[in-house]
C-alpha cells in the first residue's frame, strides 16, 4: 500500500495526482517547486518501478516540466532524484530563474525556505488546473 513519506508530508503541500504520481508542492516559495511522488509502495529507485510505470514517470515529469517553463517563465528546469534523505522514489522538478535566491547554486540548503504569502497557493492550483491535461486531477 503506497504512503507517502513523513518528510515529504511535513515538507510539502499536496496539489493532486496523476495516472502514477501524487503531485506535491514544496513549502519553499523561493522557487516554483514541485515534487513527483510515484504512487507505489516499497519504491526507492526508478528503476524499481515497472517498465511501464517508467515511462509513466518520465511523461508526466517531462509533461509537468514542459507546462512550468512556459508558464514561469524558467531559464532552466531542474529535474531530479536524489533521495538522500527522503528514500521514497520522488522527482523534483524545479524552476530556475536567472536571479533567484540560489542562482546558480544548487537550491539545497542556499537559503532558509520562503513562506507562501496568502492566496499564492490557491493561485498555484489553479495555473497548473488551466495547464495540464485531463490525466490530472486537482486534489
Amino acid at each position: 500500500m503506497f504512503e507517502m513519506d513523513t518528510r515529504l508530508q511535513q515538507d510539502c503541500l499536496v496539489l493532486g495526482d496523476f495516472p502514477l504520481c501524487r503531485l506535491l508542492l514544496s513549502k519553499d516559495a523561493n522557487y516554483p517547486w514541485f515534487i513527483l511522488v510515484p504512487r507505489r509502495a516499497g519504491v526507492s529507485e526508478v528503476f524499481d518501478l515497472s517498465q511501464e510505470d517508467q515511462a509513466q514517470l518520465f511523461k508526466e515529469t517531462t509533461d509537468l516540466a514542459q507546462a512550468l517553463k512556459g508558464e514561469f517563465k524558467a531559464d532552466k528546469m531542474n529535474v531530479a532524484t536524489l533521495g538522500n534523505v527522503v528514500s521514497q522514489l520522488h522527482m523534483h522538478v524545479i524552476v530556475r530563474r536567472h536571479g533567484d535566491v540560489a542562482w546558480p547554486a544548487p537550491v539545497w540548503g542556499r537559503v532558509p525556505a520562503g513562506e507562501y504569502a496568502p492566496g499564492q497557493v490557491d493561485a498555484i492550483r489553479q495555473r497548473l488546473g488551466t495547464l495540464l491535461d485531463s490525466d490530472y486531477q486537482e486534489a
